[in-house]
């Protein structure tokens, strides 16, 4: 790779993952947003809501904070980045809610999804999210392990997204996820010519979870059912 290209990648890569996970998630929810939010057959807990406008500000934050560094302005980088403390503290706790709140409903209009074996990937997905974010906060003045961490978390979140894209659908949206992480593994190969060793540890580490997860889930396993049962009371 030219050295042209290459510094291309390191000063654009971080901004360009933002927009392309915004892209993601437009694209995912537009599919489905219309009859679950906007004319949806009943009413959704108003959590649900609140649950959407969080989502939409990290994904928002995050590009904002992707553009402070790319135009160098560290220092507002750093005092907004407790901003993005407090929002992704919120995104676990209101994942987690919204989860057994939609859960519960489910089971009370006798919807056809599997909630049940379901939970094991939703309460994943958010372990997935909130240790890499936990991290990402711990190692803030490290910005090479910071960035990949903040990449990585950003990325956890969009199972739901893929899951509502057709060609992806639910059993697949994990392999997504970890397209969008393997560019930034791309991306340290072509500039640094080595790769950190956050993708190292982080990645294999997800697809585990993902598998042990998705197996449950595919399989309701009995002993996760057991469990989602009681959650879910």
């Amino acid at each position: 790779m030219t050295k042209k290209r290459a510094s291309i990648l390191e000063r654009y890569f971080y901004l360009f993952m933002s927009l392309l996970i915004a892209v993601v998630v437009l694209f995912g929810f537009s599919h489905t947003i219309d009859r679950n939010l906007i004319h949806p057959h009943f009413q959704p807990p108003v959590i649900l809501y609140v649950h959407t406008f969080v989502f939409c500000a990290w994904v928002l934050f995050f590009i904002l904070q992707s553009a402070l560094v790319r135009s160098r302005n560290v220092r507002l980088h750093r005092t907004l980045g407790w901003v993005g403390v407090g929002l992704g503290a919120s995104i676990v706790v209101l994942g987690w809610m919204t989860t057994i709140v939609m859960g519960r409903l489910s089971l009370q209009h006798g919807g056809p999804f599997p909630f049940k074996p379901f939970l094991i990937v939703a309460s994943l997905d958010m372990v997935s999210f909130g240790v890499p974010f936990a991290l990402a906060v711990y190692w803030r003045k490290r910005p090479d392990f910071h960035r990949r961490l903040m990449l990585i978390a950003s990325c956890a979140l969009l199972e739901a997204a893929f899951g509502r894209i057709p060609i992806f659908h639910l059993f697949f949206a994990p392999v997504g996820i970890d397209a969008l992480i393997l560019l930034g593994v791309m991306r340290d190969f072509l500039v640094d010519r080595r790769v950190h060793k956050v993708y190292l540890y982080a990645l294999p580490t997800m697809i585990v979870f993902q598998v042990f997860a998705e197996y449950a889930f595919v399989h309701a396993s009995p002993w996760w059912v057991h469990i989602a049962d009681y959650l879910l009371r």
